[in-house]
């Protein structure tokens, strides 16, 4: 994060350190509050859980980030997808051939 970014989170009390760097603004959001503030929140979670159990069956701890990871690339491309043949087109003509095998010569 850029360094003076504004920064909203809960007010969890382990996340006051993002004061030091960020313009934090950290507030308890009231449960009749919480769609109005967080609107994305709980879609988030729940697109995170559905993903996590439905394509991984469950989560190590040795690869979670790397699950986070793939998470958070498709979701940030999820209204993409009339773009993906055209994309993939693209990156097929823009990269060599990969060879697996050694040519004899």
């Amino acid at each position: 994060m850029r360094p003076k970014q504004p920064t909203r989170t809960d007010g969890l009390i382990a996340l006051r350190v993002l004061g030091e760097s960020q313009e934090h603004e950290g507030r308890v959001t009231k449960p009749h509050q919480v769609d109005e503030w967080l609107p994305w929140v709980h879609t988030a979670i729940g697109n995170l859980k559905a993903f996590l159990l439905g394509t991984f069956h469950g989560v190590s701890g040795k690869y979670l980030q790397e699950y986070l990871n793939e998470f958070v690339y498709r979701f940030n491309r999820r209204f993409w997808e009339p773009e993906l043949p055209l994309r993939l087109l693209n990156a097929c003509i823009d990269h060599l051939p990969v060879r697996l095998v050694a040519e004899k010569g």
